[in-house]
């Protein structure tokens, strides 16, 4: 239960940043937010704030935020439509009631000749009983289509997302993943808040019981500052050697208090199976120091610490240095998180700033369907001077989600053979 709390806390907080990201500049550009979604599917909850409303959806894969004029209109007017309107005390109609007109037994119904919501806010049309003359009504900027009882509101074209500058657009669709990098920086500022940042030095401040580093006889507090000879500058550097050494041997020269002191450890060979890959560990954990300067630095430096890493193993996964059988779906997700969540509060949040930084490198490449797709479009149109066909880019944006939905069932399908089969 600890788990699957922490995991719904966790996948919430993510998607939440990142549409609230996207709602928060759709909404300062002054586009009409229909939807602010959490997850995909049936409605589980719901409701209506001003002009959106907020869902939480069955399906934990993501969210998103339904923008006027991002997708074809749910609610068309064609001429020979029969519909009833009613009218707010200025006499501009504020409610077009497209079926059951015969719940609203005031509205005043018409056969449709002309309908203009995106400029002009003009419905023509004819009495039912005087097809001689025609009658033009001014429509309100935020009426509702009424179907089925339900409330749509109207999106005049000033409201709708093509209507908007290239880089209010640009910067709507940036937002999301821009929100899920700060995330990570919020995180690790408090992380280094609560519990200090790690020291530059390779300084130990606690050892694993039993590990090959308390065999060898290291102590908290210890330096490392050579390894076989070579000079060590950082705890980076330390960590790396040790990684690349599994079952090796190595004379590491230690500075305790005010003296040196040798002392040899092998690091045992942890495997991998995700990457095939096996690396040495010691079992020691890095020295923390407070610091208010370095707080601030810390949320910075590890955000692209963790960035750079990220892309690293994504270029190697383009270039086929890793497998597609390394990547992890929701299920491979859960499992890491249960590991975490036993591990430690502030190593779950710590994996929560991790998550954050690679749904925003993810949201960022450019593929149909992704935050980086679109803005790939747009970056297309700034260039040409003009956008593309909304429907031929609908069309690559739907084929990209189908296809990203077949890589998504591939990998669960993966983490469940993995950790159960």
């Amino acid at each position: 239960m600890k788990t699957i709390l922490a995991f719904i806390f966790m996948f919430g907080l993510l998607v939440f940043i990142h549409e609230f990201g996207h709602m928060i500049f759709a909404k300062r550009a002054g586009m009409l937010v229909r939807e602010f979604a959490i997850g995909f599917g049936p409605k589980i909850f719901s409701f209506k704030k001003n002009e959106t409303v907020y869902t939480i959806r069955l399906l934990p894969m993501g969210g998103y935020v339904r923008v006027a004029g991002e997708d074809p209109e749910i609610i068309e007017l064609k001429p020979g439509h029969h519909i009833g309107l009613e009218f707010n005390h200025e006499g501009k109609v504020n409610k077009i009631i497209v079926n059951h007109k015969e719940k609203h037994p005031n509205a005043r119904v018409i056969e449709v000749e002309h309908v203009d919501l995106d400029h002009r806010l003009v419905i023509e049309g004819y009495e039912l009983d005087d097809h001689e003359e025609k009658h033009v009504f001014s429509v309100d900027e935020k009426a509702f289509f009424i179907m089925d009882e339900n409330e749509t509101q109207i999106a005049p074209y000033d409201r709708q997302f093509a209507s908007k500058t290239v880089g209010q657009r640009a910067m709507q669709l940036f937002a999301g993943p821009m929100m899920n990098f700060l995330l990570a920086i919020v995180i690790f500022f408090v992380l280094g808040f609560t519990q200090g940042v790690p020291v530059e030095q390779a300084k130990i401040d606690q050892i694993q019981p039993g590990s090959p580093a308390e065999q060898a006889g290291f102590k908290n507090g210890d330096e490392i500052i050579k390894i076989n000879g070579t000079t060590i500058e950082s705890f980076t550097e330390f960590q790396i050697i040790v990684r690349e050494n599994p079952e090796t041997e190595l004379a590491m020269t230690v500075q305790r208090d005010d003296e040196q002191i040798e002392l040899s450890v092998t690091p045992n060979a942890v495997y991998i199976e995700e990457i095939d890959e096996e690396f040495g560990q010691i079992g020691v954990y890095q020295a923390f120091h407070k610091s208010a300067v370095g707080t601030v630095k810390y949320g910075f430096t590890k955000t692209y610490e963790i960035t750079t890493l990220i892309l690293t193993n994504l270029g190697k996964l383009i270039t086929g240095q890793y497998s597609i059988d390394m990547l992890s779906g929701p299920v491979g997700i859960y499992d890491a998180t249960d590991q975490v969540v036993k591990s430690g509060i502030s190593n779950f949040f710590m994996w929560t700033a991790i998550l954050s930084i690679n749904l925003g490198i993810i949201n960022l490449v450019p593929l149909p369907a992704l935050d980086g797709g679109r803005l790939l479009f747009i970056a297309i149109e700034a260039v040409r001077g003009k956008p593309i066909d909304p429907q031929k880019e609908g069309l690559v944006h739907f084929i990209g989600f189908a296809m990203l939905m077949l890589l998504m069932i591939i990998v669960t399908w993966n983490d469940i053979q993995r950790l159960f089969l």
